[in-house]
Parts: structure tokens; C-alpha cells; sequence
């Protein structure tokens, strides 16, 4: 009977991980290496509730942010799953803690690219319309405007009040990077030349 009862929950739980994976993989525009664990009873799953899930990723680009991995955990998530066409549909928003990590190409692509908030944050903290280049190294944020050919300026990037900021000490300039108000940044550290983020949300994937 228990190895029965292990069977089914290991049939529902693979279940679940397939709507996950297919409604993730809809969400963004890449995703590799993803890896989904729900922590259940099958009692809570016939239910519609799962203890916990944990979500791990890497080469991710969503909406245009790119990050080297991404780490994700939600408890107490309510849901409707179809098994028929394997649709996952989640009852209410969905609290998430999570961790990024970004390398110097990430952050390329996504300060570099032509989205107008980031030439925004550009022209407010450099004064400048474009930026030539931007790499990590020994740990710090190195930014090149056109006003210094060959010279690199030093930039932050911090948390305050759940906020991520971009702070330029020559210009003695900050800006608070404009992400998704629901979004709360607990902190911000450089490791091994990689911007490593900790932070909650609430997500709705109606």
C-alpha cells in the first residue's frame, strides 16, 4: 500500500512538473537547464496544494532581462491542474523568493541594449545618450561613456528600501533602475565577477 501510495505521488508530481516546465518555457523567450521539484503529499496534490516547489535555471531571458541562473521558491501554492492537456492554472498570486545571477555578457545585453529605460538611466547618470561598453572586473561595474575614449567609470548597484540603484561616484550620480514595483530587493552582492540578486515577488500568470 505505501509503495502504492509513493507510485501515485511520484506520477502526480512528474505531472506537475511538466505544466510547470511548459508554462515557464511560455513565459520566457529562453530558458535551459530547468529543473522543477514539488514537495507533496499525494493527498495535497489531488488537492490542489503543494507544500513547496523549487525552481532552478540558467541562460534565462525574460521580457528581455537576461540572467546566468535563477533560483526559485515558492511554498503553499494553490492550484488547478488539468491532466487531459497537462494546463496548470495557479488559484491567486504566487510569493516567490528567488536568486539571480548576471556575468558581465547578461549585463551587456541588457544595459546595452536599445530599450529606452536603459538609455534613460544612461543619459541621467552619465549624461550621455548611449554608452560605449560595460564589463565586471575585480568585482566592480565598470562603465565606458563616450566623454572618457579610454577611460572606465566605477558604478554600484545596491538595494535600498527594496529598490535597486545604479550609483556613479565620479558624477555623484544615483538612479533607482526601474523593475516592477511588486518586486522586493533584499540585496545585491559581486562575487567572482558575477552580480549575484536576492529577492520576493508575487506572480500572477494570468
Amino acid at each position: 500500500m505505501i509503495l502504492k501510495q509513493d507510485q501515485e505521488k511520484g506520477v502526480l508530481a512528474k505531472l506537475l512538473e511538466k505544466g510547470i516546465n511548459i508554462l515557464l518555457k511560455k513565459e520566457c523567450n529562453e530558458i535551459s537547464n530547468l529543473k522543477i521539484d514539488i514537495f507533496a503529499t499525494s493527498f495535497e496534490i489531488i488537492k490542489g496544494i503543494l507544500h513547496k516547489i523549487t525552481i532552478k535555471a540558467e541562460e534565462i531571458n525574460y521580457k528581455d532581462l537576461f540572467f546566468d541562473t535563477i533560483e526559485l521558491e515558492a511554498n503553499d501554492v494553490k492550484f488547478k491542474f488539468k491532466i487531459n492537456n497537462k494546463e496548470l492554472k495557479f488559484e491567486k498570486d504566487i510569493i516567490v523568493e528567488f536568486k539571480i545571477s548576471l556575468s558581465e555578457n547578461s549585463l551587456k545585453k541588457i544595459i546595452l541594449s536599445s530599450n529606452w529605460i536603459w538609455d534613460l538611466i544612461s543619459h541621467q547618470i552619465f549624461n550621455e545618450d548611449k554608452l560605449e561598453n560595460i564589463k565586471i572586473e575585480n568585482n566592480h561595474i565598470l562603465i565606458k561613456d563616450k566623454k572618457y575614449i579610454n577611460q572606465y567609470n566605477k558604478v554600484n548597484i545596491k538595494t535600498k528600501k527594496g529598490n535597486l540603484y545604479l550609483e556613479n561616484e565620479l558624477y555623484n550620480e544615483s538612479i533607482r533602475i526601474p523593475i516592477e514595483e511588486k518586486i522586493f530587493f533584499k540585496y545585491v552582492n559581486i562575487e567572482n565577477n558575477l552580480i549575484n540578486i536576492s529577492a520576493e515577488s508575487s506572480i500572477d500568470f494570468d
